[in-house]
């Protein structure tokens, strides 16, 4: 009876495991292992499919429900004491990079599923249900939208557009969705956009400011807005022997002296943009031919809308100013606007992160992530936590045991102080 009482009076963080915490990390890492260490987990594959499924069958032994809605984001349910109240979510997500680290995503993930075992184990009773989400396709590696699964759950209409999405090899996300939902079949059907009280994602950082500063919790205080585009290069193939160099319309070389120009227009020396080309595609591909055909993609991101416009509206005149004799077509996929967080649920983390005397910054992010998008139907805020000189989307991703535990902690506390608030 003491030590049930004890339990009742403790908080959750003090049920958090190291151990167990890292056990889980270190397994859901053999899925999809490289030979670098990383993973390679890429949305709605098997490998995918596998780590949400051992992810079900460690909240079932736990006495959790889990649920899965239209475009396959995952719930795992602990009741509260109101069952029909909106519940309070943490996830992230479980698909990786092609060349992934083995703490991007799935470390929220795995600190959402611990606060619910410390919350059993503490003998808590939440006046709401609080639930751990997987949100489908973040990384946007496989199908070209990111953040797809927090996108669709927030707006339902781009379901049927989403599903019709191929990957390289021809198969579309509602196929690959399929053979997911097939390594799950017991799951039930959740409702796109049912209510959530408030949302909190833990993620690594994914920098190096909180190592650098020698800080344990980042407190997100936004996410950077971000344009994408695709450029497409429409040259002509012709022989690589016998064409002379005035006749040809060589794609790569228009291509490259466009990726030139953009970097040259995009510099800063503040440091503050953030500008890639991720992608490079050509066709024929073929030594022997002049190539006719570029597909390149653009990753433009910043905290100021009006860089963002300013900048990424000169990106199509730089384009066609490069193009020689070639064609060029330019096609905006995405734009997503700067997210700020602010109010109750950072605050929340402030207050347990001060009570738990863990050392703690607030920080903007440069990444995205899916709660900018939850945050557009509840409070939303994020908990960073440090990575290894700040290395992520890259095989060498690493964060210390301890640094998730802190994580972890906070979270556990927070999700209890916002379904009993």
């Amino acid at each position: 009876m003491a030590a049930a009482k004890r339990a009742k009076d403790s908080a959750a963080s003090s049920f958090v495991s190291e151990e167990r915490l890292w056990r889980r990390h270190m397994e859901m890492a053999k899925i999809g292992a490289t030979a670098k260490g990383g993973v390679n987990r890429q949305a709605l594959t098997p490998e995918d499919a596998r780590a949400r499924a051992l992810l079900a069958e460690w909240a079932r032994g736990l006495g959790f429900a889990c649920a899965m809605d239209a475009i396959g984001n995952v719930f795992i349910r602990r009741p509260g004491a109101q069952a029909a109240a909106a519940p309070v979510i943490s996830g992230s997500h479980t698909d990786s990079q092609p060349s992934g680290g083995r703490f991007d995503g799935i470390s929220g993930v795995l600190a959402a599923l611990e606060a619910l075992e410390a919350m059993n184990q503490a003998g808590i009773e939440t006046r709401r249900p609080v639930e751990a989400a997987v949100w489908t396709n973040e990384e946007g590696s496989r199908f070209a939208s990111g953040c797809m699964g927090s996108q669709v759950y927030t707006e339902p209409a781009k379901l049927a557009r989403m599903l019709a999405m191929k990957d390289l090899d021809g198969m579309s996300l509602k196929e690959a969705l399929a053979a997911t939902r097939a390594a799950m079949p017991t799951l039930p059907e959740r409702p796109l956009k049912s209510p959530i009280d408030c949302f909190v994602e833990l993620h690594i950082e994914q920098g190096p400011v909180l190592e650098a500063t020698g800080n344990v919790i980042g407190i997100v205080t936004g996410i950077a807005g971000s344009r994408r585009f695709e450029v497409e290069v429409l040259g002509e193939d012709a022989h690589a022997g016998t064409t002379p160099r005035a006749r040809r319309k060589d794609a790569v070389l228009a291509a490259s002296a466009m990726i030139q120009a953009l970097h040259k227009m995009m510099a800063d020396p503040e440091d503050e943009v953030r500008f890639t080309i991720g992608q490079i595609r050509v066709k024929p591909n073929a030594m022997a031919v002049v190539p006719g055909y570029v597909l390149f993609t653009i990753d433009f991101r910043h905290q100021s809308e009006e860089v963002l416009t300013r900048l990424g509206d000169r990106i199509e005149g730089v384009c066609r100013a490069q193009a020689g004799p070639c064609e060029v077509t330019l096609t905006e996929t995405r734009r997503a606007p700067t997210k700020m967080f602010s109010g109750l649920v950072p605050d929340a983390i402030e207050a347990v992160t001060r009570k738990l005397g863990v050392p703690y910054m607030r920080l903007f992010s440069g990444a995205g992530h899916d709660a900018r998008y939850v945050a557009d139907l509840c409070p939303t805020g994020m908990i960073f936590v440090p990575c290894e000189k700040g290395i992520s989307h890259n095989e060498a991703e690493n964060a210390k045991p301890s640094d998730l535990a802190a994580g972890a902690r906070v979270l556990a506390d927070t999700l209890v102080a916002l379904a009993n608030r």
